[in-house]
């Protein structure tokens, strides 16, 4: 059993699937243009230009919509509107273990949320979510996106001292600024990837938020099940 008073998590790509959202709202606008859909190549595109989006702060509806747009014109996908995407945050559901894992955890911890989103999007995406959360902190709270350190110090602000550990899916967004910061982390690592730095490495390295949970109390030892 671990001794941490706190866990906060990353929301999308970590609690939400939202490759599987952002894909079938892209399929929606090839489908109405008639042009062919490659959704490895969408989510290549989504990951490349949100990056360069949030270079500065501006709302994520707007980061959204000007991803978009630059997808759909690379892509070929004919549409008058870009807000699309936006509509489609409302639609995007949590993976099959989160909530199963969030309500073991939150028997014992406190729980919170720390995410490059805006706050009505967010309060959206809660309603698919189980659980309370003690803490929330938006890029739109703070004008800032990870992996800015912005919100581990505003969460380390509210926290005070307590024992707390960060659990996320982006190695890039997450893992290390948490490294950088002195924070414990936890790799959601659904995706599977390789460790790609021996310094920067997470206590808890796994596939889903069950095994996360069962490390978290106990019933695994292993912290790093994906080497």
């Amino acid at each position: 059993m671990s001794n941490y008073i706190w866990i906060t998590f990353d929301c999308y790509g970590t609690l939400i699937d939202w490759e599987r959202g952002i894909a079938a709202a892209f399929e929606k606008i090839a489908m109405a243009a008639g042009a062919p859909f490659d959704r490895n190549q969408v989510l290549k595109l989504y990951r490349k230009y949100e990056k360069e989006e949030e270079f500065q702060y501006r709302k994520y509806h707007d980061v959204l919509k000007r991803v978009a747009r630059r997808i759909c014109f690379d892509m070929g996908f004919q549409t008058s509107t870009y807000d699309f995407l936006v509509d489609s945050v409302q639609r995007w559901r949590p993976f099959p273990d989160t909530n199963v894992a969030m309500q073991r955890l939150a028997r014992r911890h406190k729980l919170g949320i720390l995410s490059n989103i805006d706050n009505d999007l967010l309060l959206q995406t809660r309603k698919h979510l189980t659980v309370n959360f003690d803490l929330i902190v938006t890029a739109e709270n703070i004008q800032s996106y990870k992996p800015e350190p912005r919100h581990f110090q505003e969460a380390r602000r509210k926290i005070g001292k307590a024992d707390w550990i960060h659990a996320a899916q982006s190695y890039d967004h997450d893992i290390l600024p948490c490294k950088r910061l002195g924070i414990d982390s936890a790799w959601i690592n659904r995706t599977q990837e390789p460790l790609k730095d021996e310094d920067v490495k997470p206590l808890f390295n796994g596939p889903d938020l069950y095994r996360f949970a069962n490390w978290i109390e106990g019933v695994d030892s292993s912290p790093n099940l994906l080497g």
